[in-house]
This record gives C-alpha cells, sequence and structure tokens, in this order.
C-alpha cells in the first residue's frame, strides 16, 4: 500500500531545528519506500505552509547551503496555508514535531479533530510522556524504576529560593539533574553538585516551563535506550548505549558534537538486555503509547542497577538518532520502518474509527 503522506516539520518548540534534520531523513525514507511526499513546514510562530519544493528547500537549510534567518524556518519563503488545506489533500500525516506544540498532544488534538490518520501516540500519551512528572508518577503506579526526585513550581522558586533549596537539599543528595518538566531533546537541563548550580539550574529551567523536576544522578550512569514499534502488542529493539562527548548527553551532545559515540547492542550482559526491552515495552503500555516511542534508561556503572528515566513519543530521526539505528540493528531497515509507522498509524485510525460518536 502507498500513501500520500503529509510531513509535518519545524514547530514551535526550542527543538524546531532538531525537527528540520529529522524531517529531511523521513521524507527521504518514505520516498525510497515507494510513498507520496508532502512536506508541511510550521514556522516558530504556527504558520503552516507548502509548496512542490519545499524538500529541496528543506534539504539545503539542513545541510547549511541557505541562510537561516531570524526567527524564521526556511518554511517562510513557503506560501501561506491553512492546517486546513494542508491536511486534507493527504492520506496519512508523519509529524516529525518535537517538544512542546507537536509532540505533546497539541498536533494530535488537531489531527484527531480533522480525522486524519496520524503517526505515533495520541493525545493523552503523548502529552503525558512530555510532562516528566505526571510520567513519573504513572510509571510509579506501574512499579517502574527511577531515582528519587521532587518537583517545584517555578512561582515558589523565585518567591522563597532559601526555602525551596533547602526543601530539596533534605529530600536529596548531590550531584542533582534539573530539568523542565515539559521539554524534550535535554534542553534547560542542567546537572548541579552544589547550593549554587542548584540555584543557576534551577533558573535555566525556569525559562522552560512553569513546574521544574530536581532528581538525584545515577553514579557512573550509563546512557541505554531501547526502541518500541507497535500499538496494542508493542515489541522492543535491542538497546543500545550512548557515550556522550560531554558529561552527559544533552542538546550539544546529540545533535552538534559528533564525538558522541552510539554502542549498538550495547554491551550489557542477557539478563540486563531481557529487562531494559521488558521495562521498555511495559513503560510504552503504561502510558499507552501507540506506533513507536525510545525509552531511556539510566544504569549504574557500578552496582548494575537499573533506572527508567524517560519515554520519548516522537524520537530523533536524524543520521545520528538512535531510534532508526537501534531498528536497523535489530533487523528493520529505515524504509520497512516508516512503512510499518505508517501501517500503524492506520490500524489506529481504524480502531478511533470503532467508536461511536452518537448516542445510541
Amino acid at each position: 500500500m502507498h500513501y500520500r503522506v503529509g510531513v509535518l516539520f519545524g514547530g514551535r518548540s526550542s527543538e524546531h531545528e532538531v525537527s528540520l534534520a529529522s524531517a529531511r531523513n523521513v521524507m527521504e525514507a518514505l520516498r525510497l519506500a515507494g510513498h507520496e511526499v508532502v512536506p508541511i513546514g510550521i514556522t516558530p510562530e504556527g504558520r503552516w505552509l507548502q509548496q512542490p519544493d519545499a524538500w529541496v528547500r528543506l534539504s539545503a537549510r539542513v545541510q547549511g547551503e541557505l541562510p537561516a534567518t531570524t526567527g524564521e524556518s526556511t518554511a517562510v519563503l513557503l506560501p501561506v496555508m491553512t492546517a486546513e488545506q494542508s491536511l486534507s489533500a493527504v492520506d496519512v500525516i508523519f509529524p516529525v514535531l518535537h517538544g512542546p506544540y507537536g509532540e505533546d498532544g497539541t498536533v494530535q488534538g488537531l489531527l484527531e479533530m480533522a480525522n486524519i490518520p496520524y503517526v505515533g501516540s495520541g493525545v493523552l500519551a503523548s502529552a503525558v510522556a512530555m510532562d516528566k512528572v505526571i510520567a513519573r508518577q504513572l510509571f510509579a503506579q506501574y512499579g517502574l524504576p527511577q531515582v528519587h526526585y521532587v518537583t517545584v513550581l517555578r512561582r515558589r522558586w523565585q518567591a522563597e529560593r532559601e526555602t525551596v533549596a533547602n526543601e530539596i537539599e533534605a529530600a536529596l543528595r548531590y550531584p542533582l539533574f534539573v530539568k523542565p518538566a515539559n521539554m524534550g531533546s535535554s534542553v534547560g537541563v542542567s546537572k548541579a553538585r552544589n547550593r549554587e548550580q542548584l540555584s543557576m539550574a534551577l533558573d535555566v529551567a525556569a525559562h522552560f516551563d512553569r513546574r521544574l523536576l530536581v532528581e538525584e544522578a545515577v553514579p557512573h550512569a550509563r546512557e541505554i535506550e531501547v526502541s518500541v514499534l507497535g500499538n496494542e502488542a508493542p515489541v522492543a529493539s535491542i538497546a543500545g548505549e550512548i557515550i556522550p562527548a560531554n558529561e552527559f548527553y544533552d542538546y550539544n551532545a546529540k545533535y552538534e558534537n559528533e564525538g558522541s559515540r552510539l554502542l549498538i547492542p550495547a554491551p550489557i550482559d542477557d539478563a540486563m538486555m531481557a529487562a531494559v526491552r521488558d521495562t521498555a515495552v511495559r513503560a510504552f503500555r503504561a502510558l499507552d503509547c501507540a506506533g513507536l516511542a525510545r525509552v531511556d534508561f539510566l544504569v549504574d556503572g557500578q552496582s548494575g542497577a537499573t533506572y527508567l528515566n524517560e519515554i520519548n513519543t516522537m524520537p530523533g530521526f536524524t543520521r545520528i538518532s538512535m531510534y532508526p539505528k537501534l531498528w536497523e540493528a535489530t533487523g528493520i531497515p529505515y524504509p520497512e520502518l516508516v512503512d510499518r509507522l505508517l501501517m500503524l498509524a492506520m490500524e489506529m485510525h481504524a480502531d478511533r474509527q470503532a467508536n461511536s460518536t452518537a448516542r445510541t
């Protein structure tokens, strides 16, 4: 089955540029799989744009051949279209959008309102997975292992800095990681080893969200990731390990510094490999995810204790991204992977269509 696939890229989040890089690879794979691609750009201001040569312009931008424009993506060169016009011209949407206003249930809600099939998790799972605090609360209900953490409201931090810092230090042990609750690609994440660094880290995270997550760092941490594929019968790939170029796998290490290394498969024993694959599927089901997700773990390099870190419902698809690389190593090449994602999207859409919206 071949589809006319609308690929959403760009978006209003701080991960706009990451989305452009991911979209280029996704569109190339869709074309290799024999599908017709309809690029649909979304500017940082939320304007929907489309044009037949969007693919060429997007490729040039990602490769650095076009000058960046202040506050806008290359997509502003394309003529303005309404969301309704863009969506009505396709069979299925592949929303290659990372972070808020794309991966958090907002676009998913729009697509469901328009009754358009789309790749990935629905509104609820997308929103919950993006919210690190709510996701942790659900993971706890399922007995999934996590590090100790506390949450802080931005306004309270700004009004009661000394009291909040004291409470954090009473509950957790340094070193700590501080994160905005709703953000991806490690944007706004900092490591703190003392009170001064904690204060700076909270200030940084507060730029991105009203709720802040503070959690204990895992000693000698190893970063293990597993890709999950499926709807109600999800399967997990083999695990991979990231050796970050920086102290931890921050935005620079993920997308800019090519010194980071991906070890596939991860150099772990069979028992740990089976455990993380099983936990990845359990986490996927706990949030009622669909289509795809990448599940991230932190492993104590000495004790071997394993902790579920987070789940990403629209992981990166750049040339150095772990999600497609793990599936390729597990036996599913990139073009076949996007084919399966489209089939899963159509399957989930058909399932939703079985729900009655009329009163009987």
